[in-house]
């Protein structure tokens, strides 16, 4: 199944990285709490071998990702749109609320996860003195993850996934980065884009419309 395949990816992460100085790692499904909400919703909504297309992201945040082990669903959302209880705090983050716009206008989390896989270039999370960073930030760190992200997207891909097309969330350095790897891993056909959700929530939040049907179009167009 591939919500199994999830699953043991996650429970087998290895850390153990040399992390430049101020760096720490989050790894949410470590932590008891996480791993049995991570387990509950990749064995609901990826109880099959229907093959996904990936979105990918830059890394788990701390209050999405981070928490819950699940990218792009923060607490709320999780407890509200997958139907999942969780005691976490009920803090939300702004990725989560513009993707859980997409998925409720695509027709719902089933709908959606029945055909699509988020994931994130790095799996892993960072903070640098308590503040989340993404992981090209720090050039020193994407030489410590390099061979690291390779594997991971390796694995993943052979979970079942679309290789004729993935959705990279971010124009700029994730997209560069993730170009990089595909060149190294052949992992997909075409590379398409859109804008990363924190971006729209946080400085195109008036166009909030415009850019929800920009995804709605095209996931429309790659499943």
């Amino acid at each position: 199944m591939f919500g199994e395949k999830v699953i043991q990816f996650y429970r087998n992460m290895q850390t153990g990285f040399a992390l430049p100085p101020g760096v720490e790692v989050m790894q949410p499904f470590s932590r008891p709490a996480s791993a049995v909400v991570t387990e509950t919703f990749y064995r609901r909504f990826y109880g099959d071998e229907n093959p996904r297309t990936f979105i990918i992201g830059i890394n788990p945040g701390r209050f999405g990702g981070g928490v819950t082990g699940i990218p792009f669903t923060d607490p709320v959302k999780l407890e509200r749109y997958c139907g999942i209880a969780n005691d976490f705090p009920k803090k939300t983050e702004l990725s989560a609320d513009f993707i859980y716009r997409v998925i409720e206008s695509f027709g719902g989390a089933e709908a959606f996860y029945s055909k699509f896989y988020f994931t994130s270039i790095s799996p892993l999370g960072f903070t640098r003195e308590g503040v989340n960073m993404n992981y090209y930030d720090d050039p020193v760190l994407v030489k410590v993850l390099d061979d690291f992200m390779i594997r991971s997207m390796e694995t993943q891909v052979d979970f079942g996934t679309n290789q004729l097309n993935c959705i990279c969330l971010g124009s700029g350095k994730n997209l560069k980065q993730l170009q990089r790897l595909n060149e190294r891993g052949h992992f997909f056909r075409n590379i398409n884009v859109l804008d990363h959700p924190r971006f729209i929530m946080q400085y195109k939040r008036k166009s909030l419309d415009e850019y929800l049907l920009r995804y709605l179009s095209v996931l429309a167009q790659v499943q």
